[in-house]
C-alpha cells in the first residue's frame, strides 16, 4: 500500500470499492508522488489539495441514493487540463490573459467526472490555449518528459500525459484538436482516447464544429475506458452529445476482441516524412499482429483533401477563439496563435463553406471504406519526442516542413473523418522514447474500437511500461 501510484486506476478504484483505502489516503499518496516528481517534469501547475480534501470528507459521509454505476469512481483523485474549468481553482489556459483568472463554476466534463466520484487535486500545464504541440507557456514555462527529461512531453496535454507516466495520478482530462490527446500519449507511453464528437458533452463557442473534443487519458486501455464511462452521456448544453444509454465502455475493454482485417500504414498518404524508427514500429504491430492470424493490408482510405481541410476550418475556429481577444491583448499572444487567427481572418467564405463541404466527403468515404476493415493503425506522431527547447520540428529525416503543424498530420487528418482514435503506446527508439500508435475506428465505434485495442495492447505487451521515476 506503500506505492499506490504504481497500481492502475482500475486496481485502486477496487480498493476504494472494498474501502481497503480511503480517497484521503489517495490524495496523500498522490501529494507525495507530486511532491517528489513534479520539481523534474513540470506537470501539475496548480494544485486544490484543500478542496480535493473537503470533497473527499463529504464523498465518504454521504450515503449513495439509489445503485452506483458500475464505473462509479469511489473517491479516485485525478488531474484536469488547465484549460478546463473547476470551480473556485485557478484556470490560466497557459495565458498571461488569464494568469490570475479564478474558474467561477465547473466545466461539463469536469462536473460529470465529480458526480461519478473523481475527486479533482490539480491542474495539468498546456501550451497557450491549447494551440501547439510542445507544452510550454509563459505563465509556467514548459513540460518535461518522464522518460526523458530534456524532452517534449507533447501537447496540447503534454501535462497530463507526463503526470499519468509519472505516476502523479491515476487519470487525467484531456482535449483533443488536431492531436491533443493522442501526441502527449504517444510521447509519455501512455493511452488516451479522442472520440467521436459529441460523446463527452463539451459547452463550446462554436457548439456544432465537430474537431474539438474532450476525451480521458490513462496508463492503459482499461483505465481509459473506466474514465470514458464517467465522461459520456447526455448534456443539454451539447447539440452534439448523445441522447440514450452508452454500452458499458469498461465491459467492452474488458473482453479483448481479435480483429479480422486490419489496414496499416505509415503516412496515410499525406504525411510529407516520417522518421524510419517510428516507420519501424508501426511495421513491428503489423507483423505481430499478421502472425496472430489478423488479415494485415497496408492500405489507407483517401484522406488527400484532409489536411488543407483541417487547416482551413482551424482557421475559422481561430477566429472565433482569439480575434476579440488578440486585438486587445496582441501582445500577450504567442506568435504562432496570431499567425493561425490572421490566416483565419484572410480566409474567404466560399473556402471556409467548401473546407465544410469537403470534411463531409471525408466523413462519408472514411465511413465507407470501414465498411471493410475492422480497424486502421498508423503511427501517432512523424518523429519520436525532441527537445523541449525547440518550439517545433521543421524537419523530419532531413524533409523541410511547413508550418508549425505539419510534424502533426498523422494526427489532424485523423480528427477530420470524425471517427474514434485510440493513442497505445506501440514501442520505443533505441534511445529508449516512446512511439505511439493511432488505433482508428469506425464512427461511432468506441466500445468495440477498445476492444480490439485491449487486443492489441496484450498482444504488443510493450515494456518498460509507467509508470516510471523521471529519467534525466
Amino acid at each position: 500500500m506503500q506505492e499506490l501510484w504504481k497500481r492502475s486506476a482500475t486496481e485502486v478504484v477496487g480498493l476504494l470499492k472494498r474501502r481497503k483505502v480511503s480517497p484521503l489516503e489517495l490524495i496523500d499518496a498522490a501529494a507525495a508522488r507530486i511532491g517528489a516528481t513534479n520539481p523534474k517534469l513540470n506537470a501539475f501547475v496548480t494544485l486544490c489539495y484543500d478542496r480535493a480534501r473537503a470533497h473527499a470528507r463529504r464523498l465518504m459521509k454521504k450515503k449513495p441514493a439509489g445503485k452506483l454505476p458500475p464505473h462509479f469512481l469511489h473517491g479516485l483523485p485525478i488531474g484536469v487540463k488547465d484549460g478546463t474549468d473547476v470551480e473556485g481553482v485557478r484556470c490560466t489556459s497557459g495565458s498571461r490573459i488569464y494568469a490570475d483568472r479564478i474558474a467561477p463554476s465547473s466545466d461539463i466534463v469536469v462536473q460529470r467526472l465529480e458526480a461519478n466520484g473523481a475527486i479533482v487535486i490539480g491542474k495539468t500545464n498546456l501550451p497557450e490555449f491549447a494551440a501547439g504541440g510542445n507544452t510550454f507557456n509563459d505563465v509556467f514555462g514548459a513540460t518535461l518528459n518522464p522518460w526523458d527529461t530534456r524532452m517534449t512531453s507533447s501537447g496540447s496535454s503534454g501535462g497530463s500525459a507526463a503526470a499519468l507516466a509519472a505516476g502523479q495520478v491515476w487519470l487525467a482530462t484531456g482535449g483533443d484538436f488536431g492531436g491533443s490527446i493522442r501526441t502527449p500519449s504517444s510521447y509519455c507511453s501512455t493511452t488516451g482516447l479522442r472520440p467521436s464528437p459529441g460523446m463527452v458533452p463539451r459547452a463550446s463557442r462554436q457548439p456544432f464544429n465537430p474537431l474539438s473534443v474532450e476525451g480521458p487519458m490513462a496508463r492503459n486501455v482499461a483505465d481509459t475506458a473506466l474514465m470514458f464511462d464517467c465522461e459520456a452521456g447526455w448534456h443539454p448544453l451539447d447539440p452534439l452529445s448523445q441522447v440514450g444509454p452508452h454500452p458499458g465502455f469498461s465491459a467492452a475493454a474488458a473482453r479483448p476482441k481479435k480483429p479480422r482485417r486490419v489496414a496499416v500504414s505509415a503516412d496515410l498518404g499525406v504525411a510529407r516524412a516520417v522518421d524510419r524508427e517510428v516507420r519501424q514500429v508501426c511495421r513491428a504491430a503489423a507483423d505481430r499482429l499478421a502472425r496472430e492470424g489478423v488479415k494485415v493490408e497496408e492500405t489507407h482510405p483517401d484522406l488527400s483533401d484532409a489536411e488543407r481541410t483541417f487547416l482551413t476550418l482551424r482557421g475559422a475556429v481561430f477566429i472565433a477563439r482569439h480575434a476579440q481577444l488578440m486585438a486587445k491583448h496582441r501582445h500577450l499572444y504567442k506568435q504562432e496563435i496570431i499567425d493561425n487567427t490572421e490566416f483565419g481572418l484572410r480566409l474567404k467564405p466560399e473556402e471556409v463553406v467548401a473546407a465544410e463541404v469537403a470534411q463531409g466527403e471525408i466523413i462519408r468515404r472514411t465511413a465507407k471504406w470501414f465498411e471493410n476493415h475492422d480497424l486502421l493503425i498508423c503511427p501517432a506522431v512523424s518523429c519520436p519526442p525532441f527537445d523541449v527547447g525547440v518550439r517545433y520540428p521543421e524537419q523530419v529525416d532531413g524533409v523541410r516542413l511547413e508550418g508549425y503543424m505539419g510534424w502533426l498530420v498523422l494526427t489532424y487528418a485523423i480528427t477530420v473523418t470524425a471517427c474514434p482514435v485510440v493513442s497505445l503506446p506501440g514501442g520505443f527508439t533505441a534511445a529508449g522514447l516512446p512511439v505511439g500508435l493511432q488505433l482508428v475506428g469506425p464512427p461511432r465505434s468506441e466500445a468495440r474500437l477498445l476492444a480490439m485495442a485491449s487486443y492489441v495492447e496484450s498482444l504488443l505487451d510493450v515494456a518498460p511500461k509507467t509508470p516510471i521515476d523521471p529519467r534525466p
